[in-house]
Protein backbone atom coordinates (compact mmCIF):
# COMPACT_ATOMS: atom_id res chain seq x y z
CA UNK A 1 0.00 0.00 0.00
CA UNK A 2 2.12 3.04 -1.35
CA UNK A 3 0.74 6.72 -0.34
CA UNK A 4 1.86 9.32 -3.01
CA UNK A 5 2.76 12.36 -1.87
CA UNK A 6 3.02 15.45 -3.88
CA UNK A 7 5.52 17.56 -2.11
CA UNK A 8 4.24 20.71 -3.10
CA UNK A 9 0.92 20.28 -1.52
CA UNK A 10 1.31 18.10 1.40
CA UNK A 11 2.98 20.43 4.24
CA UNK A 12 4.83 23.45 4.13
CA UNK A 13 6.93 23.59 7.31
CA UNK A 14 8.28 27.33 6.62
CA UNK A 15 5.38 29.13 5.46
CA UNK A 16 6.10 30.41 2.09
CA UNK A 17 2.98 28.98 0.50
CA UNK A 18 4.72 25.89 -0.68
CA UNK A 19 5.11 22.16 0.63
CA UNK A 20 8.47 21.13 1.51
CA UNK A 21 10.95 18.38 2.81
CA UNK A 22 10.55 19.73 6.54
CA UNK A 23 6.94 19.79 6.23
CA UNK A 24 6.73 16.17 5.09
CA UNK A 25 8.84 15.02 8.34
CA UNK A 26 6.57 16.47 10.90
CA UNK A 27 3.38 14.54 8.93
CA UNK A 28 5.13 11.08 8.50
CA UNK A 29 3.10 9.68 11.75
CA UNK A 30 -0.01 10.53 10.20
CA UNK A 31 1.01 8.43 7.72
CA UNK A 32 2.27 5.29 9.92
CA UNK A 33 -1.21 5.38 11.75
CA UNK A 34 -3.37 5.71 8.47
CA UNK A 35 -1.56 1.78 8.08
CA UNK A 36 0.44 2.80 4.66
CA UNK A 37 3.57 0.72 3.80
CA UNK A 38 5.47 3.01 1.50
CA UNK A 39 5.40 7.05 -0.02
CA UNK A 40 6.03 7.79 -3.25
CA UNK A 41 7.17 11.78 -3.63
CA UNK A 42 6.58 13.35 -6.88
CA UNK A 43 9.88 15.64 -7.98
CA UNK A 44 11.80 17.14 -5.55
CA UNK A 45 14.80 17.93 -7.52
CA UNK A 46 16.58 21.63 -8.50
CA UNK A 47 14.05 22.83 -11.42
CA UNK A 48 12.39 25.75 -12.47
CA UNK A 49 9.20 24.80 -11.73
CA UNK A 50 7.80 25.32 -15.28
CA UNK A 51 5.65 21.96 -15.02
CA UNK A 52 5.70 21.45 -11.14
CA UNK A 53 9.28 19.77 -10.87
CA UNK A 54 8.87 17.33 -13.91
CA UNK A 55 11.14 19.77 -15.65
CA UNK A 56 14.85 18.27 -13.73
CA UNK A 57 17.63 20.92 -14.37
CA UNK A 58 19.42 19.06 -11.59
CA UNK A 59 18.93 14.94 -10.58
CA UNK A 60 21.14 15.20 -7.50
CA UNK A 61 20.10 18.00 -5.82
CA UNK A 62 17.08 19.16 -3.89
CA UNK A 63 15.13 22.55 -5.17
CA UNK A 64 15.37 25.06 -2.53
CA UNK A 65 11.68 25.62 -2.28
CA UNK A 66 11.42 21.90 -0.95
CA UNK A 67 14.78 21.71 1.28
CA UNK A 68 17.92 20.33 0.70
CA UNK A 69 19.96 17.44 0.35
CA UNK A 70 20.25 16.70 4.58
CA UNK A 71 16.55 17.56 4.42
CA UNK A 72 16.04 14.50 2.30
CA UNK A 73 18.14 12.51 3.97
CA UNK A 74 16.32 13.14 7.38
CA UNK A 75 12.79 12.60 5.66
CA UNK A 76 14.05 8.84 5.06
CA UNK A 77 15.59 8.50 8.05
CA UNK A 78 12.52 9.35 10.04
CA UNK A 79 10.30 7.29 7.20
CA UNK A 80 12.44 4.26 7.93
CA UNK A 81 12.30 4.78 11.58
CA UNK A 82 8.62 4.55 11.56
CA UNK A 83 8.50 1.48 9.08
CA UNK A 84 7.84 3.47 6.27
CA UNK A 85 9.30 2.99 2.61
CA UNK A 86 10.28 5.83 0.53
CA UNK A 87 10.07 5.90 -3.29
CA UNK A 88 11.07 8.69 -5.65
CA UNK A 89 10.02 10.20 -8.76
CA UNK A 90 12.42 9.89 -11.74
CA UNK A 91 12.02 11.87 -14.63
CA UNK A 92 14.29 10.34 -17.82
CA UNK A 93 12.25 11.05 -21.28
CA UNK A 94 13.55 14.90 -20.97
CA UNK A 95 14.96 17.04 -18.64
CA UNK A 96 14.86 20.91 -17.97
CA UNK A 97 15.74 23.25 -20.62
CA UNK A 98 18.18 24.82 -17.52
CA UNK A 99 19.99 21.46 -17.36
CA UNK A 100 23.43 21.97 -18.31
CA UNK A 101 23.22 19.51 -20.69
CA UNK A 102 20.87 21.21 -23.10
CA UNK A 103 22.59 24.60 -22.03
CA UNK A 104 25.65 23.21 -23.76
CA UNK A 105 23.24 21.66 -26.39
CA UNK A 106 22.37 25.30 -27.24
CA UNK A 107 26.03 26.77 -27.33
CA UNK A 108 26.97 23.63 -29.50
CA UNK A 109 27.12 23.15 -33.46
CA UNK A 110 24.52 21.30 -35.22
CA UNK A 111 25.48 17.68 -35.15
CA UNK A 112 27.94 17.93 -32.53
CA UNK A 113 27.87 15.91 -29.36
CA UNK A 114 26.09 18.27 -26.68
CA UNK A 115 23.32 18.47 -29.18
CA UNK A 116 23.32 14.08 -29.58
CA UNK A 117 21.86 13.86 -25.89
CA UNK A 118 18.85 15.36 -26.90
CA UNK A 119 16.51 14.72 -30.31
CA UNK A 120 17.71 17.79 -32.91
CA UNK A 121 16.63 17.76 -36.18
CA UNK A 122 16.57 19.80 -39.28
CA UNK A 123 13.44 21.97 -40.26
CA UNK A 124 11.07 21.29 -43.20
CA UNK A 125 10.61 23.22 -46.28
CA UNK A 126 13.66 25.67 -48.39
CA UNK A 127 14.60 27.65 -44.92
CA UNK A 128 13.99 24.92 -42.47
CA UNK A 129 11.22 26.73 -40.93
CA UNK A 130 8.85 24.11 -40.54
CA UNK A 131 8.53 21.34 -37.90
CA UNK A 132 10.67 17.85 -38.86
CA UNK A 133 7.42 16.44 -38.68
CA UNK A 134 3.50 16.97 -37.32
CA UNK A 135 3.82 15.22 -34.07
CA UNK A 136 1.94 17.21 -31.09
CA UNK A 137 2.49 18.11 -27.82
CA UNK A 138 0.43 16.51 -24.70
CA UNK A 139 0.23 19.64 -23.19
CA UNK A 140 -1.37 21.11 -26.51
CA UNK A 141 0.55 22.98 -29.77
CA UNK A 142 3.56 21.79 -31.66
CA UNK A 143 5.62 19.29 -30.29
CA UNK A 144 8.96 21.17 -31.69
CA UNK A 145 10.57 24.46 -30.87
CA UNK A 146 13.22 26.20 -32.91
CA UNK A 147 16.55 27.06 -31.78
CA UNK A 148 18.43 30.19 -32.26
CA UNK A 149 21.95 29.68 -33.55
CA UNK A 150 24.78 30.73 -31.49
CA UNK A 151 25.28 33.00 -35.03
CA UNK A 152 22.09 34.69 -34.22
CA UNK A 153 20.35 32.54 -37.24
CA UNK A 154 17.30 30.20 -36.62
CA UNK A 155 18.51 27.14 -36.23
CA UNK A 156 17.63 23.20 -35.63
CA UNK A 157 13.96 22.28 -33.93
CA UNK A 158 14.53 20.04 -30.53
CA UNK A 159 11.56 18.02 -29.51
CA UNK A 160 9.55 18.15 -26.67
CA UNK A 161 6.37 15.94 -26.11
CA UNK A 162 5.27 18.04 -23.05
CA UNK A 163 6.45 21.68 -22.45
CA UNK A 164 9.14 23.84 -24.93
CA UNK A 165 10.90 23.65 -21.23
CA UNK A 166 11.06 20.02 -21.32
CA UNK A 167 13.34 18.75 -24.23
CA UNK A 168 12.89 15.39 -24.77
CA UNK A 169 16.98 13.48 -24.35
CA UNK A 170 17.79 10.77 -27.32
CA UNK A 171 17.48 7.40 -25.16
CA UNK A 172 19.40 5.99 -28.48
CA UNK A 173 23.00 7.48 -27.02
CA UNK A 174 24.99 5.39 -24.71
CA UNK A 175 26.49 8.41 -22.73
CA UNK A 176 22.03 9.38 -21.76
CA UNK A 177 21.90 5.92 -20.66
CA UNK A 178 25.08 6.03 -18.60
CA UNK A 179 24.34 9.05 -16.62
CA UNK A 180 20.47 7.64 -15.78
CA UNK A 181 22.25 4.33 -14.42
CA UNK A 182 24.35 7.16 -12.31
CA UNK A 183 21.20 8.60 -10.95
CA UNK A 184 19.81 5.39 -9.60
CA UNK A 185 22.85 4.77 -7.76
CA UNK A 186 23.31 7.99 -6.31
CA UNK A 187 19.36 7.81 -4.66
CA UNK A 188 20.03 4.14 -3.89
CA UNK A 189 23.26 4.85 -1.84
CA UNK A 190 21.15 7.38 0.36
CA UNK A 191 18.98 4.72 1.21
CA UNK A 192 16.19 5.33 -1.11
CA UNK A 193 13.64 2.40 -1.34
CA UNK A 194 12.66 2.64 -5.23
CA UNK A 195 11.44 4.99 -8.31
CA UNK A 196 8.38 5.88 -10.08
CA UNK A 197 9.55 6.21 -13.27
CA UNK A 198 7.71 8.93 -15.62
CA UNK A 199 6.76 8.66 -19.15
CA UNK A 200 8.14 5.11 -19.04
CA UNK A 201 6.33 4.26 -22.09
CA UNK A 202 8.24 7.44 -23.88
CA UNK A 203 11.61 7.11 -23.73
CA UNK A 204 12.03 5.54 -27.12
CA UNK A 205 10.96 6.94 -30.12
CA UNK A 206 10.39 5.01 -33.71
CA UNK A 207 13.20 4.97 -36.13
CA UNK A 208 12.99 7.92 -38.14
CA UNK A 209 9.89 9.92 -36.40
CA UNK A 210 7.03 9.34 -38.92
CA UNK A 211 4.00 11.56 -38.65
CA UNK A 212 1.30 11.24 -36.24
CA UNK A 213 -1.69 12.99 -37.61
CA UNK A 214 -3.72 11.68 -34.30
CA UNK A 215 -4.30 13.55 -31.42
CA UNK A 216 -1.45 13.39 -29.06
CA UNK A 217 -2.48 12.23 -25.41
CA UNK A 218 -0.54 10.48 -22.79
CA UNK A 219 -3.05 10.37 -20.27
CA UNK A 220 -5.65 7.89 -21.45
CA UNK A 221 -8.31 8.65 -24.08
CA UNK A 222 -11.52 8.73 -21.84
CA UNK A 223 -14.22 6.54 -20.87
CA UNK A 224 -15.60 5.98 -24.11
CA UNK A 225 -12.39 5.58 -26.23
CA UNK A 226 -10.97 3.82 -23.19
CA UNK A 227 -13.19 0.94 -23.97
CA UNK A 228 -12.23 0.80 -27.65
CA UNK A 229 -10.68 -1.86 -28.31
CA UNK A 230 -9.75 -2.10 -32.18
CA UNK A 231 -6.61 -2.72 -33.07
CA UNK A 232 -4.55 0.39 -33.75
CA UNK A 233 -1.01 1.39 -35.12
CA UNK A 234 0.98 2.02 -31.92
CA UNK A 235 1.92 6.16 -31.72
CA UNK A 236 5.70 6.46 -32.93
CA UNK A 237 6.39 8.11 -29.63
CA UNK A 238 4.99 5.69 -27.12
CA UNK A 239 5.48 1.85 -26.23
CA UNK A 240 8.46 1.30 -28.67
CA UNK A 241 10.04 -2.24 -27.78
CA UNK A 242 13.16 -0.54 -27.73
CA UNK A 243 12.24 0.80 -23.91
CA UNK A 244 12.84 -2.63 -22.77
CA UNK A 245 16.12 -3.23 -22.49
CA UNK A 246 16.47 0.08 -20.84
CA UNK A 247 14.50 -1.18 -17.91
CA UNK A 248 16.29 -4.52 -17.76
CA UNK A 249 19.36 -2.54 -16.83
CA UNK A 250 18.09 -0.62 -14.01
CA UNK A 251 16.40 -4.08 -13.12
CA UNK A 252 20.00 -5.48 -12.50
CA UNK A 253 21.03 -2.39 -10.59
CA UNK A 254 18.28 -2.55 -8.07
CA UNK A 255 18.72 -6.27 -7.58
CA UNK A 256 22.08 -6.00 -6.85
CA UNK A 257 21.04 -3.43 -3.75
CA UNK A 258 19.73 -6.23 -2.76
CA UNK A 259 22.22 -8.68 -1.12
CA UNK A 260 20.16 -11.13 0.95
CA UNK A 261 17.54 -12.15 -1.56
CA UNK A 262 14.97 -10.85 0.92
CA UNK A 263 11.73 -9.38 -0.56
CA UNK A 264 11.87 -7.14 2.51
CA UNK A 265 14.88 -5.10 1.03
CA UNK A 266 14.08 -5.21 -2.51
CA UNK A 267 14.57 -1.92 -4.40
CA UNK A 268 11.58 -1.12 -6.53
CA UNK A 269 10.54 0.43 -9.60
CA UNK A 270 7.01 1.49 -10.65
CA UNK A 271 6.22 2.28 -14.38
CA UNK A 272 3.90 4.90 -15.19
CA UNK A 273 3.02 3.58 -18.66
CA UNK A 274 0.09 4.53 -20.42
CA UNK A 275 -0.37 1.30 -22.42
CA UNK A 276 -3.53 -0.34 -23.98
CA UNK A 277 -4.34 -3.36 -24.44
CA UNK A 278 -3.35 -5.06 -21.09
CA UNK A 279 -1.19 -7.29 -22.97
CA UNK A 280 1.21 -4.98 -24.04
CA UNK A 281 1.23 -2.89 -20.36
CA UNK A 282 2.15 -6.11 -18.66
CA UNK A 283 5.59 -6.47 -20.91
CA UNK A 284 6.66 -3.91 -18.73
CA UNK A 285 6.73 -6.04 -15.31
CA UNK A 286 8.03 -9.06 -16.79
CA UNK A 287 10.48 -10.58 -14.10
CA UNK A 288 13.46 -8.63 -15.39
CA UNK A 289 11.93 -5.37 -15.63
CA UNK A 290 9.63 -3.14 -13.45
CA UNK A 291 8.11 -4.71 -10.00
CA UNK A 292 4.64 -2.48 -10.64
CA UNK A 293 3.08 -0.55 -13.45
CA UNK A 294 -0.07 1.32 -12.55
CA UNK A 295 -3.69 0.03 -13.69
CA UNK A 296 -4.89 2.76 -15.73
CA UNK A 297 -7.33 0.81 -17.22
CA UNK A 298 -8.66 0.73 -13.56
CA UNK A 299 -8.87 4.28 -13.03
CA UNK A 300 -9.88 4.33 -16.54
CA UNK A 301 -13.27 2.50 -16.07
CA UNK A 302 -16.78 3.32 -16.00
CA UNK A 303 -18.65 2.69 -12.95
CA UNK A 304 -20.91 0.33 -14.24
CA UNK A 305 -20.32 -3.84 -13.37
CA UNK A 306 -19.65 -4.41 -17.32
CA UNK A 307 -16.86 -2.37 -17.08
CA UNK A 308 -15.52 -2.88 -13.56
CA UNK A 309 -15.77 -7.00 -14.20
CA UNK A 310 -14.27 -6.20 -17.24
CA UNK A 311 -10.84 -4.75 -16.37
CA UNK A 312 -10.61 -7.02 -13.10
CA UNK A 313 -10.51 -9.87 -15.50
CA UNK A 314 -7.95 -8.27 -17.91
CA UNK A 315 -5.93 -6.82 -15.73
CA UNK A 316 -5.26 -10.47 -13.97
CA UNK A 317 -5.11 -12.42 -17.24
CA UNK A 318 -2.62 -10.25 -18.42
CA UNK A 319 -0.27 -9.82 -15.48
CA UNK A 320 -0.43 -13.67 -14.30
CA UNK A 321 0.92 -14.40 -17.96
CA UNK A 322 4.21 -13.01 -16.54
CA UNK A 323 3.73 -13.84 -13.38
CA UNK A 324 3.22 -10.16 -11.49
CA UNK A 325 1.12 -8.51 -9.32
CA UNK A 326 -1.75 -6.02 -10.68
CA UNK A 327 -0.95 -2.32 -9.14
CA UNK A 328 -4.28 -0.59 -8.47
CA UNK A 329 -4.92 3.12 -9.01
CA UNK A 330 -7.75 5.39 -8.78
CA UNK A 331 -6.15 8.66 -8.55
CA UNK A 332 -2.82 10.46 -8.79
CA UNK A 333 -1.38 14.34 -9.37
CA UNK A 334 -2.68 13.70 -13.47
CA UNK A 335 -6.11 13.21 -13.33
CA UNK A 336 -9.77 14.67 -11.65
CA UNK A 337 -9.61 12.80 -8.56
CA UNK A 338 -12.25 9.77 -8.62
CA UNK A 339 -14.57 11.99 -5.74
CA UNK A 340 -15.40 14.46 -8.31
CA UNK A 341 -14.81 12.10 -11.89
CA UNK A 342 -17.33 9.87 -10.38
CA UNK A 343 -20.23 12.91 -9.98
CA UNK A 344 -20.19 13.22 -13.72
CA UNK A 345 -22.86 11.70 -15.41
CA UNK A 346 -22.01 8.43 -16.36
CA UNK A 347 -20.26 7.78 -19.51
CA UNK A 348 -19.04 11.48 -19.03
CA UNK A 349 -15.31 11.13 -21.27
CA UNK A 350 -12.50 11.97 -17.86
CA UNK A 351 -12.20 15.84 -18.34
CA UNK A 352 -8.50 16.88 -18.07
CA UNK A 353 -9.58 19.40 -15.37
CA UNK A 354 -13.02 21.00 -14.33
CA UNK A 355 -12.84 24.54 -14.06
CA UNK A 356 -15.58 27.92 -13.39
CA UNK A 357 -18.61 27.37 -16.17
CA UNK A 358 -17.65 23.46 -16.55
CA UNK A 359 -20.79 21.10 -15.22
CA UNK A 360 -20.09 20.24 -11.77
CA UNK A 361 -20.02 17.07 -10.58
CA UNK A 362 -22.41 16.17 -8.01
CA UNK A 363 -20.38 16.46 -4.87
CA UNK A 364 -22.41 13.85 -2.61
CA UNK A 365 -23.06 10.93 -5.38
CA UNK A 366 -19.10 11.46 -6.19
CA UNK A 367 -17.71 11.22 -2.81
CA UNK A 368 -20.06 7.91 -2.10
CA UNK A 369 -19.24 5.96 -5.37
CA UNK A 370 -15.14 6.95 -4.74
CA UNK A 371 -15.71 5.31 -1.21
CA UNK A 372 -17.22 2.00 -2.44
CA UNK A 373 -14.90 2.52 -5.84
CA UNK A 374 -12.22 2.21 -3.26
CA UNK A 375 -13.30 -0.47 -1.21
CA UNK A 376 -13.32 -2.14 -4.20
CA UNK A 377 -9.96 -1.49 -4.90
CA UNK A 378 -8.47 -2.35 -2.29
CA UNK A 379 -9.71 -5.82 -1.39
CA UNK A 380 -8.56 -6.82 -4.75
CA UNK A 381 -5.22 -8.36 -4.31
CA UNK A 382 -1.89 -6.95 -5.70
CA UNK A 383 -0.25 -4.22 -5.17
CA UNK A 384 -2.00 -0.18 -4.59
CA UNK A 385 -1.79 3.25 -4.60
CA UNK A 386 -3.11 6.28 -3.13
CA UNK A 387 -3.24 9.94 -3.65
CA UNK A 388 -2.45 12.53 -1.11
CA UNK A 389 -5.89 13.63 0.77
CA UNK A 390 -8.32 10.77 -0.88
CA UNK A 391 -8.72 9.31 2.56
CA UNK A 392 -10.55 12.44 2.98
CA UNK A 393 -12.41 12.65 0.50
CA UNK A 394 -11.20 15.67 -1.00
CA UNK A 395 -12.74 16.63 -4.58
CA UNK A 396 -10.98 18.52 -7.69
CA UNK A 397 -11.31 21.83 -6.82
CA UNK A 398 -13.79 22.56 -9.75
CA UNK A 399 -14.54 26.47 -9.50
CA UNK A 400 -10.70 27.56 -8.94
CA UNK A 401 -10.24 30.87 -10.69
CA UNK A 402 -9.04 30.32 -14.54
CA UNK A 403 -5.99 32.94 -13.65
CA UNK A 404 -4.40 31.05 -10.45
CA UNK A 405 -3.96 28.01 -12.81
CA UNK A 406 -0.42 27.39 -13.13
CA UNK A 407 -0.11 23.90 -15.03
CA UNK A 408 1.18 24.48 -18.41
CA UNK A 409 -1.41 22.72 -20.44
CA UNK A 410 -3.81 25.48 -19.94
CA UNK A 411 -2.35 27.77 -21.92
CA UNK A 412 -0.78 26.06 -24.27
CA UNK A 413 -4.12 24.55 -25.29
CA UNK A 414 -5.47 27.61 -26.14
CA UNK A 415 -7.55 27.61 -22.72
CA UNK A 416 -9.52 24.92 -24.10
CA UNK A 417 -7.68 22.24 -21.24
CA UNK A 418 -8.05 23.36 -17.61
CA UNK A 419 -5.19 21.05 -17.00
CA UNK A 420 -4.30 19.18 -13.39
CA UNK A 421 -4.49 21.97 -10.82
CA UNK A 422 -7.83 21.21 -9.43
CA UNK A 423 -5.98 17.40 -8.12
CA UNK A 424 -3.09 19.19 -6.65
CA UNK A 425 -4.76 21.87 -4.13
CA UNK A 426 -2.42 22.20 -1.04
CA UNK A 427 -4.03 19.21 1.72
CA UNK A 428 -6.16 20.68 4.77
CA UNK A 429 -5.38 19.47 8.01
CA UNK A 430 -7.12 21.84 10.49
CA UNK A 431 -10.24 23.65 9.80
CA UNK A 432 -9.45 26.56 11.73
CA UNK A 433 -5.83 27.09 11.21
CA UNK A 434 -4.49 29.44 8.53
CA UNK A 435 -4.55 27.45 4.88
CA UNK A 436 -6.35 24.84 7.09
CA UNK A 437 -3.62 23.93 8.55
CA UNK A 438 -1.02 23.28 5.51
CA UNK A 439 1.20 25.67 6.76
CA UNK A 440 1.95 28.62 9.35
CA UNK A 441 0.79 31.15 6.68
CA UNK A 442 -2.85 31.66 5.07
CA UNK A 443 -0.59 31.09 1.91
CA UNK A 444 -1.03 28.45 -0.34
CA UNK A 445 0.71 28.05 -3.80
CA UNK A 446 -2.76 27.12 -5.13
CA UNK A 447 -6.01 28.24 -3.60
CA UNK A 448 -8.61 26.33 -1.33
CA UNK A 449 -12.08 25.37 -2.25
CA UNK A 450 -13.95 26.30 0.87
CA UNK A 451 -15.20 22.92 0.81
CA UNK A 452 -11.88 21.65 2.37
CA UNK A 453 -12.76 22.96 5.37
CA UNK A 454 -15.59 20.34 6.60
CA UNK A 455 -13.17 17.59 5.37
CA UNK A 456 -10.05 18.60 7.20
CA UNK A 457 -7.97 15.69 9.13
CA UNK A 458 -8.89 17.49 12.77
CA UNK A 459 -12.72 16.98 11.42
CA UNK A 460 -12.54 13.75 10.52
CA UNK A 461 -9.84 11.84 13.20
CA UNK A 462 -11.55 9.41 15.22
CA UNK A 463 -14.96 10.56 13.74
CA UNK A 464 -17.40 7.13 13.10
CA UNK A 465 -18.13 6.78 9.40
CA UNK A 466 -15.83 9.65 8.02
CA UNK A 467 -13.77 9.21 4.79
CA UNK A 468 -10.44 9.05 6.86
CA UNK A 469 -11.99 6.25 9.57
CA UNK A 470 -12.88 4.01 6.58
CA UNK A 471 -9.44 4.31 5.06
CA UNK A 472 -8.05 3.27 8.51
CA UNK A 473 -10.08 0.28 9.01
CA UNK A 474 -9.84 -0.59 5.37
CA UNK A 475 -5.71 -0.50 5.16
CA UNK A 476 -5.96 -2.21 8.77
CA UNK A 477 -7.82 -5.35 7.64
CA UNK A 478 -5.99 -5.61 4.56
CA UNK A 479 -2.64 -5.62 6.07
CA UNK A 480 -4.34 -8.15 8.91
CA UNK A 481 -5.84 -10.55 6.21
CA UNK A 482 -3.02 -10.13 4.00
CA UNK A 483 -6.09 -9.15 0.95
CA UNK A 484 -2.80 -8.04 -1.05
CA UNK A 485 -1.42 -11.46 -1.22
CA UNK A 486 -4.60 -13.47 -1.89
CA UNK A 487 -6.43 -14.79 -4.75
CA UNK A 488 -9.42 -13.73 -6.58
CA UNK A 489 -12.63 -15.39 -8.19
CA UNK A 490 -16.15 -13.94 -9.35
CA UNK A 491 -18.81 -15.11 -7.29
CA UNK A 492 -21.72 -13.08 -9.44
CA UNK A 493 -23.59 -13.66 -12.46
CA UNK A 494 -24.30 -10.29 -14.07
CA UNK A 495 -26.61 -7.76 -13.16
CA UNK A 496 -25.97 -4.57 -11.07
CA UNK A 497 -23.65 -6.25 -8.15
CA UNK A 498 -19.92 -6.73 -8.56
CA UNK A 499 -19.18 -10.18 -5.96
CA UNK A 500 -15.77 -11.56 -5.34
CA UNK A 501 -13.94 -13.42 -3.26
CA UNK A 502 -10.52 -12.80 -2.05
CA UNK A 503 -8.52 -15.78 -0.95
CA UNK A 504 -6.80 -14.45 1.21
CA UNK A 505 -3.93 -16.22 3.44
CA UNK A 506 -5.51 -14.12 6.94
CA UNK A 507 -9.29 -16.00 5.31
CA UNK A 508 -11.53 -15.96 2.94
CA UNK A 509 -12.97 -12.42 2.36
CA UNK A 510 -16.22 -11.65 -0.05
CA UNK A 511 -16.43 -8.47 -1.08
CA UNK A 512 -19.72 -7.30 -2.41
CA UNK A 513 -20.26 -3.70 -4.55
CA UNK A 514 -23.76 -2.71 -5.46
CA UNK A 515 -23.57 -0.10 -8.43
CA UNK A 516 -27.12 -0.60 -9.54
CA UNK A 517 -30.36 1.86 -7.82
CA UNK A 518 -31.88 -0.55 -5.28
CA UNK A 519 -30.47 -2.01 -2.31
CA UNK A 520 -29.32 -5.90 -2.24
CA UNK A 521 -29.72 -8.48 0.41
CA UNK A 522 -26.67 -9.92 2.14
CA UNK A 523 -25.71 -13.32 2.14
CA UNK A 524 -27.44 -15.26 5.27
CA UNK A 525 -25.26 -15.37 8.42
CA UNK A 526 -22.91 -12.75 6.70
CA UNK A 527 -20.40 -11.06 9.31
CA UNK A 528 -19.82 -7.38 7.97
CA UNK A 529 -15.99 -6.30 8.49
CA UNK A 530 -16.55 -3.08 6.82
CA UNK A 531 -18.91 -1.37 4.77
CA UNK A 532 -17.88 1.94 2.99
CA UNK A 533 -21.65 3.09 3.46
CA UNK A 534 -23.95 2.42 6.44
CA UNK A 535 -26.58 -0.76 5.58
CA UNK A 536 -29.69 -0.74 4.94
CA UNK A 537 -30.73 -3.67 8.07
CA UNK A 538 -29.44 -6.52 6.17
CA UNK A 539 -29.27 -4.68 2.66
CA UNK A 540 -26.45 -2.99 0.72
CA UNK A 541 -27.42 0.43 -0.22
CA UNK A 542 -26.56 1.52 -4.25
CA UNK A 543 -23.08 2.47 -4.72
CA UNK A 544 -21.46 1.25 -1.63
CA UNK A 545 -19.16 -1.70 -0.97
CA UNK A 546 -18.90 -4.34 1.95
CA UNK A 547 -16.56 -6.91 2.73
CA UNK A 548 -17.75 -9.74 4.68
CA UNK A 549 -16.77 -13.36 5.78
CA UNK A 550 -19.24 -16.19 5.64
CA UNK A 551 -19.29 -19.24 8.44
CA UNK A 552 -18.19 -21.63 7.13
Amino acid sequence: MIYQIYPRSWADGDGDGVGDLPGIIGRLPYLRDLGVDAIWLSPFYVSPQADAGYDVADYRDIDPVFGSLADADAMVARAHELGIKVIVDLVPNHTSDEHVWFQAALSAAPGSPERERYVFREGLGPDGSQPPNDWESVFGGPAWTRVTEPDGTPGQWYLHLFDPKQPDLNWELPEVREEFESILRFWLDRGIDGFRVDVAHGLIKEQGLPNWSEHQSMLGSGTAEAQDTRPRRRAPMWDQDGVHEIYESWRRILNSYNATHSSDADRIMCAEAWVTPAERAARYVRPTEFHQAFNFDFLEAEWSPESLRQVITSSYAANDSVGAPTTWVLSNHDVVRHASRLGLPAGTRRPNGIGVGDAQPDAALGLRRARAATALMLALPGGAYLYQGEELGLPDHTEMPDDARQDPTWERSGHTERGRDGCRVPMPWARDAPSYGFGPSERTWLPQPDSYAALAVDQQDGVDGSTLELYRAMLRLRRELRLGQGSLSFTDEGGSVVSVVNGAPGGDVTVIANLGDSPVALPAGATVLVSSEPLDGDRLPPDTTAWIQLAS
